[in-house]
């Protein structure tokens, strides 16, 4: 299975710190700005800082006004002095509230940069991974990825960051602050650090793994509920209501449980640091108070020092909620590392380029293939078609007929062995330029979200209207596409049914006569045709294959009769090989298999 499977359950990240090198990395471009971050960052705490002396100087200015007199309190505050400081105040907040201001607006232009870059990565990825690797990996999953992973990153990268950053400032800032105001008083708040600190370890290491867990089975979601309103119909045909909910229950179940824990130990980070913050609170309350009727501190300065202890604690619990916040992202960026890091299709040197005319000549040279070690599915196999022959191939299901196609494609890479394309074998070209040469009508036709007319012209966004009228004509596509509220331009999509299927799979031969390529391949492309239809469908593909070398798989023999070359296959070789006529006299199993769907059609 591949590394995003729901079946893997990996209980904590892999290498949480190799991943957090990783993804600090992407900061690489923006060093300027992120140290433009780092120092209003810095600046804007800094002056936050200063707030508590202040108010806790203007509260000794006001106390300081209060005189006893024979007749009596007499208050005489200097509110010269008051006002300057309250000015001040006010200036610095401001200040205060500009830095971070800017370092918010730089630090989320930074980070949806990276976002984007990452997303960036992802759709490049896509396009480079063979074929196998969509064999292992459920599509939910890779979804997953490209939308909540990114977005959790997203979401998460410039406030986790930035608070840590402030946190670390604000302690240091409030520590020194706390020294100048009493000595005596900071050993209380020093005995609060290690205590908290034990605990954010402890909530941290806790809740890494339900994090991890809570990423997974997110995606694990996503792919069942992708994968059941993909085949809604096929699940209700079989009454599979109760295995589906089943199924979704067991991930749901999953998912609360991780959700939850990790939810609860992030949360339980505020309440635990609040009731130790308030214990010091008292503590500093009670010794304040003693050496204040001691005459040994200002009432000011213990209103400032309690304020520095809530913000000596707040930094910590800051700190425990952001390490909450990296957990999450970095078990987000994990996933998409990992994926980036996945094996692409193997790069070969390309030492041919495609000739001016194709002929459309191919030959299979003793092709070996096997998609798992000791499990060959093509042994031995050696054929040579002509140039513009129709090429049928038949056989059982599991005989090989659709990997010989795909082989052919180059979605595959062969064992041992040699295709030859004009005399070229194909693995001295690009792949870009082998696919370039065969135009696919596949059983399942693929449409993607725009209009007729786009999806038409998808293997050759030049085309003018005429021509994409003409191949919707040529493919028997024309007069439904013209009764559509649009025409060409109606918009239409695979999972939208406002098509049927047999006017997918004309639309999806539209494309194909559109596209010109020099060589065809037609896997079952009449099967969501209705019999009406088909003798329309059989005659667009004529006119489809006409002058062009094409192989067609097909389990309904009739529609072959005409082939120049038919090639009968069983467990990956060729057993029989030449026109229908040819194979009915040779009474073999070509023979077996079309007198037993002639049997079956008069029945």
């Amino acid at each position: 299975m591949g590394p995003h499977s729901h079946n893997k359950k990996p209980q904590t990240a892999k290498n949480f710190g190799k991943s957090l090198r990783k993804l600090v990395r992407y900061f690489a471009p923006f060093k300027v700005r992120f140290s433009a971050v780092i120092a209003t960052t810095i600046i804007g705490a800094f002056f936050g800082i200063l707030g508590p002396q202040l108010i806790g100087d203007m509260i000794t200015a006001v106390t300081d006004g209060v005189k006893m007199t024979a007749q009596g309190v007499v208050f005489l505050p200097n509110f010269d002095k008051i006002t300057q400081l309250g000015l001040t105040l006010i200036a610095l907040y401001f200040a205060s509230a500009l830095f971070n201001y800017i370092q918010g607006w730089i630090m989320t232009t930074i980070s949806q940069k990276i976002t984007f870059k990452m997303r960036e990565q992802l759709s490049q990825k896509i396009s480079k991974l063979p074929l196998k690797y969509f064999d292992n990996v459920e599509t939910g999953n890779i979804v997953s990825l490209v939308t909540n992973d990114i977005e959790t990153i997203s979401q998460n990268l410039s406030q986790s960051f930035v608070q840590i950053i402030s946190a670390i400032v604000t302690v240091i800032g409030v520590a020194i602050m706390m020294l100048r105001i009493s000595w005596e008083m900071t050993l209380i708040a020093a005995v609060i650090m290690p205590v908290s600190i034990a605990i954010i370890a402890f909530i941290t290491k806790s809740s890494q793994r339900y994090f991890s867990d809570l990423q997974r089975n997110t995606g694990s979601m996503n792919g069942h509920t992708e994968e059941i309103m993909g085949a809604h119909e096929i699940m209700k045909a079989y009454n599979g209501e109760e295995k589906s909910i089943s199924t979704f229950n067991k991930i749901n179940d999953n998912l609360f449980k991780s959700a939850w824990k990790s939810q609860f130990f992030g949360g339980m980070m505020y309440p635990v640091m609040g009731f130790i913050g308030n214990l010091g609170n008292l503590t500093v309350a009670v010794v304040g108070g003693v050496r204040a009727i001691n005459g040994q501190i200002s009432i000011g300065d213990i209103s400032a020092f309690m304020q520095y202890m809530n913000q000596f604690t707040q930094p910590l619990t800051q700190v425990a909620s952001s390490m909450t916040v990296v957990q999450t992202t970095v078990a987000a960026a994990e996933r998409v590392f990992e994926f980036l890091e996945s094996q692409e299709e193997i790069k070969t040197n390309v030492k041919a380029s495609l000739p001016e005319n194709i002929s459309g000549a191919v030959e299979f040279k003793k092709v070996n293939f096997s998609y798992q070690k000791d499990k060959p599915i093509i042994s031995n196999f050696t054929a040579k078609i002509k140039p513009k022959q129709n090429v049928a191939i038949v056989g059982p299901t599991g005989a090989g007929k659709t990997t010989l196609v795909n082989l052919l494609m180059r979605f595959y890479e062969i064992d041992s062995g040699e295709i030859l394309i004009d005399g070229i074998n194909n693995k001295d070209l690009s792949r870009q330029d082998v696919r370039s040469l065969f135009g696919m009508v596949l059983q399942d036709t693929w449409l993607f979200n725009g209009t007729i007319a786009e999806n038409l012209s998808y293997g050759r966004p030049d085309a003018t209207r005429k021509e994409i009228i003409q191949a919707a004509k040529a493919a028997h596509a024309d007069h439904f596409i013209k009764t559509l509220p649009n025409g060409y331009d109606t918009i239409i999509s695979e999972d939208v049914d406002n098509v049927s299927a047999g006017e997918k799979q004309l639309l999806t031969i539209a494309r194909a006569i559109l596209a010109d390529a020099p060589m065809m391949i037609l896997d079952e492309a009449t099967s969501s045709v209705d019999t009406r239809t088909e003798a329309a469908i059989q005659s667009a593909m004529d006119k489809l294959t006409h002058g062009r070398t094409s192989f067609v798989i097909a389990h309904r023999l009739s529609t072959i009769k005409n082939a120049d070359l038919i090639l009968v296959m069983d467990k990956g070789n060729i057993v029989e090989q030449g026109n229908h006529k040819q194979l009915l006299k040779l009474n073999g199993r070509y023979a077996s298999l079309y007198n037993s769907q002639f049997s079956e059609g008069m029945e």
